[in-house]
């Protein structure tokens, strides 16, 4: 399931190839529709209409194909190299990877689950509240949007959106409402969870949390601002390298210290290895690091009474739906089960 289109099709859509902010939110995006986002695919459809030819995706990672994938591939590449700034660069790349998948994905892929429609696995997953003191933030490489073997979108399926929230890497406006809620809950509320062992600031949860939750959490995490923030990092592990530095970068602008605080999981692997292995056993896909943590969480005695492990639960269940999902596709597709470890492994 490496690719979010399996085979070659037309972009279909009633209303011209225009992105709609309801259909930006249905993919469950919480930000306003990115206007660098709007901008390509307005572009995308000009261009159409000039050289004549449909826009058609396919192949792996659902790229444009024919002749106007060819003839777009020339134009975009020129439109890069003309950008001198390299922020510019990579916001650009970063818009484009999400509207081509945005357009490739129309009437394919379930809105909800990203899996293809005849897969949607939506009526068995159940929904869970998760506790009011915590916040998962799925940062997002771009061309881990709309993957359907992608597990971080798991977590606002059980949790709901604004529980776990999706920022794209490199999208302006979700970084911006990312960050605003870091500036406002403050440093010592946010963490990244990744196994980073060359900081001095990677943590183990008990360590992470022993002086927090000491007494009552309501004493230091009170009120609706003092919610703890945990950012996931949702793409291959060679891409979460970069990530890591740009949330790094910005914390160091913001609160003038680019360590931001690590957690390390004692996880093991999850039931995804079966279909995606990891490098090493200290790596494992997103949903799973999120039960890891919500279940670390859970043993410390003063926040074992908030239902911690069965929130748990409830991904570890969303979790095991997608794998059969998956693997029945595979099978019904005459592909293999089971998957060779790669140099890019994606922790999605």
């Amino acid at each position: 399931m490496n690719s979010v289109i399996s085979q070659v099709r037309s972009r279909e859509s009633d209303d011209g190839g225009v992105v709609t902010e309801e259909e930006w939110r249905r993919w469950g995006a919480v930000s306003p529709l990115p206007a660098a986002v709007k901008q390509i695919v307005e572009d995308l459809k000009v261009l159409e209409l000039k050289v004549d030819a449909q826009i058609e995706f396919g192949g792996n990672g659902g790229k444009l194909q024919g002749a106007f994938g060819a003839y777009e591939d020339k134009k975009h590449r020129a439109t890069y190299e003309a950008l001198d700034d390299p922020e510019k660069k990579f916001r650009f790349f970063s818009a484009r990877q999400v509207a081509c998948r945005l357009l490739g994905s129309r009437g394919y892929l379930c809105q909800k689950c990203w899996l293809a429609m005849e897969d949607c696995m939506c009526s068995n997953v159940k929904p869970c509240g998760l506790w009011k003191r915590i916040r998962f933030w799925l940062y997002m490489h771009p061309r881990d949007f709309l993957r359907q073997n992608n597990t971080g979108k798991l977590l606002w399926q059980v949790f709901g959106v604004h529980s776990a929230s999706l920022c794209i890497f490199g999208i302006a406006e979700d970084e911006e409402i990312m960050w605003n809620e870091f500036k406002r809950a403050g440093k010592s509320h946010v963490c990244c969870l990744y196994p980073n062992q060359n900081s001095e600031l990677t943590l183990t949860v008990e360590n992470a949390f022993r002086n927090s939750t000491s007494e009552n959490p309501g004493s230091s995490m009170a009120g609706e601002d003092k919610s703890l923030h945990f950012i996931l990092l949702d793409g291959t592990w060679n891409n979460s390298a970069a990530m890591l530095k740009r949330l790094k970068d910005h914390a160091k602008t913001v609160w003038g210290d680019e360590d931001l605080p690590c957690i390390s999981l004692a996880t093991g692997a999850s039931a995804m290895h079966k279909l995606r292995p990891q490098p090493s056993w200290d790596r494992t896909c997103t949903a799973a690091a999120a039960i890891g943590l919500l279940s670390e969480l859970s043993l410390l005695s003063q926040l074992s009474s908030y239902g911690l492990d069965k929130q748990a639960d409830a991904v570890e269940e969303a979790l095991v739906v997608l794998l059969d999902s998956l693997t029945g596709r595979r099978l019904r597709m005459g592909r293999s089960i089971t998957r060779k470890v790669r140099n890019t492994i994606n922790i999605s």
